[in-house]
């Protein structure tokens, strides 16, 4: 059995994880010489501004099509997941209390903690088994649809008000990061509209909406974790990093997401706003489309692995702010085969293998936009070195109101970025064949099939076997060029206090608000 007062730690690489992201453990916001700065007893009210990068007219508040950081941000606020990602990325308890399987692993009985809807109406067993059932709906593409893909949804039932029996297609070891997967918020039941009046169980409910505006959510009192300390919570939208910097200067905003390593560097220990760092948070990379050419040849993808020198890629695109990568996802976190070589430039072997592949002269485009920190930066440094290689790289700037939802299909070559997840998370909901957001095109029925036996694997050693055969394809053929893990930056406001030091991005207390107060 799991349950909240016992968290497994089945974390091989969380050491690693401990000496790669050093940081003060703090919950305030870290001042310039690394101390933590005086947070004193929490206060109420008042409203927090926070600016996010966001997703233009289209965005919704459909919690299950949440995807961008601001989206995750204002999910979070509405509503729960039955389980969240804690800051060495197990799964801790949500609304579920506690989770225990049969000894095949292919039923687990989760029980439901006494909670409720902004309508005042409970958190319900057929609240879950609707949300997930939305989900799973073939005819849509919502972000955890592969990740629930386990569950046997007709087979599943409530065997209760506040308990459910998951029948799951086959044993599933790591069934509790499918109830903390990314987008597996609950909603009530028969719930369809999102954008107007949206229910949730969360710390805010909401009040208004503008998309790609903003959006304002009050404190909800009877929340079951507590009230949240501020009276309400306003997301505003600037993509434009100088915007979001100039909003916190300026008092126009307390909290802004995603700031550059310059930015910091200017603003760290000057005393006028805050930088909090989460060290190693986002995994940086360029996408390579697997299904068509160039990257059809894995000796393409191969030579593009070697013409990457990646200590100058963390040196420039992100100002020294991270560590270098080795194309696979999940440095220092559980299962992370850190035992393969770190791969270094290597222009003449590139060169060999683009001549054996017939793709002398080469000519690509790589997709890029000023969306993310260090994109435009890092593919202008890849051009360079790839020209040294003999490979022409056409840099083509990309809208960053479009830019994510336009690269899952379209070009060959893009810049690419990821926040914090379980590896298991990365492959179920970036690597096989039926992942929503498979940006490279990675399909492979043998590889799906690996994922499987790693799933029903109840040894642990045995299981992180697999996991290792899985990375060492993708390390030598797999279509993730990973340079680097940068470190996430926030600034606030000096009034701000609560901002949690030590939570990569998109884990639970990544983005707590209704932990958060004004001083």
């Amino acid at each position: 059995m799991y349950d909240e007062r016992h968290f497994a730690l089945r974390r091989r690489g969380f050491l690693a994880a401990a000496s790669l992201g050093a940081l003060a453990l703090t919950t305030g916001c870290g001042t310039s010489d690394g101390a933590p700065a005086s947070d004193g007893a929490p206060q109420r009210g008042g409203r927090l501004r926070a600016a996010f990068a966001g997703g233009g007219a289209s965005e919704t508040l459909d919690p299950h099509l949440a995807n961008l950081f601001a989206d995750v941000a204002r999910a979070k606020a509405l509503y729960d997941k039955l389980a969240d990602y804690g800051a060495d990325l197990s799964a801790q308890p949500r609304l579920a209390t506690q989770w225990e399987s049969n000894k095949a692993l292919d039923r687990w009985q989760v029980t439901l903690r006494e909670a409720t809807f902004h309508d005042g109406k409970p958190v319900t067993a057929e609240d879950v088994l609707y949300s997930y059932r939305r989900i799973a709906d073939p005819d849509q593409a919502f972000r955890a649809k592969a990740s629930l893909e386990p569950i046997d949804l007709d087979a599943s039932r409530a065997t209760g008000q506040r308990s459910i029996e998951f029948v799951l297609k086959r044993p599933t070891a790591e069934f509790p990061n499918v109830l903390a997967a990314f987008g597996a918020y609950i909603v009530p039941d028969k719930a369809n509209e999102f954008d107007k009046n949206p229910v949730g169980s969360g710390p805010f409910r909401f009040v208004s909406f503008a998309p790609g505006r903003s959006a304002v959510f009050r404190r909800y009192d009877d929340y079951w974790e507590g009230a949240p300390h501020l009276d309400e919570l306003e997301f505003v939208i600037a993509n434009e990093e100088s915007a979001r910097v100039n909003a916190l200067l300026g008092g126009q905003v307390e909290y802004a997401h995603e700031l550059n390593p310059a930015t910091a560097r200017a603003h760290e220990g000057k005393g006028q706003i805050e930088i909090v760092r989460l060290r190693n948070s986002a995994m940086q990379a360029f996408c390579m489309k697997t299904d068509r050419p160039p990257f059809d040849d894995p000796r393409v993808r191969q030579a593009f692995f070697l013409i990457a020198d990646r200590k100058e890629l963390v040196d420039g695109a992100l100002s020294g702010a991270g560590v270098v990568g080795n194309d696979l996802f999940g440095k220092g976190y559980a299962y992370y085969d850190d035992s393969l070589p770190q791969r270094e430039q290597d222009l003449a072997k590139a060169r060999a293998l683009l001549k054996q592949a017939g793709a002398e002269n080469l000519k690509v485009t790589l997709d890029t936009s000023a969306v993310a920190a260090g994109f435009t930066e890092a593919a202008s440094i890849f051009r360079d070195q790839a020209a040294e290689a003999g490979v022409t790289i056409d840099v083509k700037m990309g809208s960053k109101d479009s830019y994510w939802a336009d690269i899952l299909n379209n070009g060959t070559l893009c810049c690419y970025r990821s926040g914090a997840m379980p590896i298991e998370a990365h492959i179920s909901q970036r690597l096989l064949s039926g992942s929503t957001t498979n940006a490279t095109k990675w399909r492979h029925k043998d590889f799906d099939a690996l994922y499987e036996q790693a799933q029903s694997t109840r040894d642990e050693s045995a299981r992180a076997a697999v996991y290792d055969r899985m990375q060492r394809r993708l390390y030598t053929e797999g279509g993730f060029l990973i340079w680097g893990f940068a470190d996430w930056i926030l600034g606030t406001a000096r009034s701000v206090r609560g901002v949690e030091a030590k939570a990569p991005a998109n884990t639970l207390d990544w983005a707590r608000f209704d932990k958060v107060w004004l001083a």
